[in-house]
């Protein structure tokens, strides 16, 4: 080999391994945000029970909780739109559920329970219809240094307004 051809085969694996690194570079890049945009946008779904158990853990995560509304508790404020609610603790398992007598059954028993765990819910928006005494709330939000969940967005579920039509819409089909 000449040294003219030497100096072409130095210089074009130091190109390729510029470009290898490069790559790699970009590709570090790209897993790192990928996963620390996974972790802030992550929503950790957690029963009243598993809320309260958690301790500091939880405080600083984007939550999702479930449970039956105390309609004894709900407070509505139509100026400043503030919603102040309480939510009873419900299982999560849907066999619990089922095994129970259903959704609405087991929502009336938690309400009905003084022992059940409770948590005091802020939303800051209108006041839902489907708001009422046993229905089942999703909310999501945080919960603050003062114990109460600040919810972002509120989801209910009111199973006894839809369970009495499921048998008609059985027979017409």
């Amino acid at each position: 080999m000449t040294r003219a051809t030497q100096g072409n085969v130095d210089e074009g694996s130091i190109g390729r391994g510029k470009l290898f690194i490069g790559g790699l570079m970009i590709l570090g890049a790209l897993i790192y945000l990928i996963v620390s945009s996974t972790v802030t946008s992550a929503q950790y779904y957690l029963t009243i029970d598993e809320l309260l158990a958690g301790g500091e853990e939880v405080r600083a995560r984007n939550l999702k909780i479930s449970g039956a509304v105390d309609g004894e508790t709900i407070y509505y404020d139509s100026e400043a739109l503030t919603l102040r609610f309480t939510l009873v603790n419900i299982p999560a398992d849907m066999d619990v559920i089922e095994q129970a007598g259903g959704l609405s059954k087991v929502l009336y028993r938690a309400v009905n329970d003084p022992a059940a765990s409770r948590l005091q819910v802020e939303y800051i928006g209108p006041k839902p219809d489907l708001l009422r005494h046993e229905a089942q709330a999703i909310v999501t939000g945080r919960i603050g240094d003062d114990g109460v969940f600040y919810a972002d967005e509120l989801l209910l579920k009111c199973p006894t307004r839809y369970e009495d039509e499921l048998p008609l819409q059985a027979e017409e089909e």
